[in-house]
């Protein structure tokens, strides 16, 4: 199992350089059957990491850019009368695919935005009175600009809660940035990407993910990073259930991901940031991984 995660993880790294911990937490998120919410500026490759994750998984892939005039039903699809059947035939939208990126979601309406609650929660949509099952895996990817920049509208915090994860990719190193202006076009390299995980693997991976162990131990310490959240100063509320569930889950993909049966202290916190920061950013920007932080120092491992 290790090997297969590694030989992805290597393939992507030669897509994306110098991000290897990015690529790993969305390979985690994957695998622990959740969410990617990513957000940076514009042309950090927010793209190219979504786009290069569907090719190595072999996952149907569609992209869909959100605009302040999209629709609802340009997501998830709509029902148009045709003279040959006689009848109303469903259309479906890009929200049919595995592996769906939602480009730049925080510039579309709330309406808009909400269309992607009930397929993100419930891997199923309700269009015109009849419930449509989405493909399996299905795996969001979004991406937001700062709210700093114009045109954007702030996802609620009911939508954030939504995504297991959310990253920043970052500036790349000198070094990894030099590279990748001697190099080839990233887009090109990801077009010849291979499939390196079958649809049965990857499916398989998943359900290892929820046989990893968790020791009461390592649940104690779950249970007292959610309780010491909800106890922050200058936060309204603390991480939710939902969130503590995520936790549990990405923690253990990420052992998994190490080539271990049991979860460790140290598989919590190399994914707790990417759990935490938005679910506790609550209206002030960069606030959240300095509570993150705090929370990481102040609650003990064993108690």
């Amino acid at each position: 199992m290790k090997n297969l995660v590694d030989n992805v993880v290597t393939e992507l790294n030669q897509i994306l350089l110098g991000k290897e911990h990015q690529v790993r937490l969305a390979l985690c998120g994957l695998l622990a059957s959740g969410h990617l919410l990513i957000e940076d500026i514009p042309g950090m490759g927010k793209t190219t990491l979504s786009h290069a994750l569907a090719k190595v998984m072999g996952l149907s892939y569609q992209r869909i850019q959100f605009t302040n005039d999209l629709l609802p039903a340009d997501v998830l699809g709509y029902s148009m009368y045709d003279k040959q059947a006689g009848s109303l035939v469903f259309h479906q939208g890009p929200i049919f695919a595995q592996v769906v990126l939602a480009d730049e979601i925080n510039r579309a309406s709330p309406r808009t935005q909400s269309a992607l609650l009930e397929a993100m929660e419930e891997r199923q949509v309700s269009i015109e009175g009849e419930t449509r099952p989405l493909p399996h895996p299905f795996f969001v990817i979004a991406t937001q600009n700062p709210t700093e920049q114009g045109g954007t509208y702030p996802l609620p915090e009911s939508q954030l809660d939504r995504f297991l994860m959310r990253i920043r990719l970052g500036y790349p190193d000198p070094r990894a940035e030099r590279e990748l202006l001697e190099g080839e076009d990233r887009r090109v390299m990801t077009d010849r990407l291979g499939t390196l995980l079958s649809e049965t693997e990857l499916a398989k991976l998943q359900e290892e993910v929820t046989r990893i162990t968790a020791s009461p131990a390592l649940l104690d310490y779950i249970q007292r990073l959610l309780e010491q959240s909800r106890r922050m100063p200058g936060l309204l509320y603390g991480l939710s259930p939902r969130a503590g569930l995520g936790l549990l889950r990405a923690t253990k993909a990420w052992a998994l991901m190490e080539g271990r049966r049991h979860a460790l202290p140290d598989d919590i916190q190399a994914v707790f940031p990417s759990i935490a920061e938005h679910r506790l950013e609550q209206g002030e920007s960069g606030k959240s991984s300095e509570r993150v932080r705090q929370l990481l120092a102040s609650v003990s491992v064993l108690e």
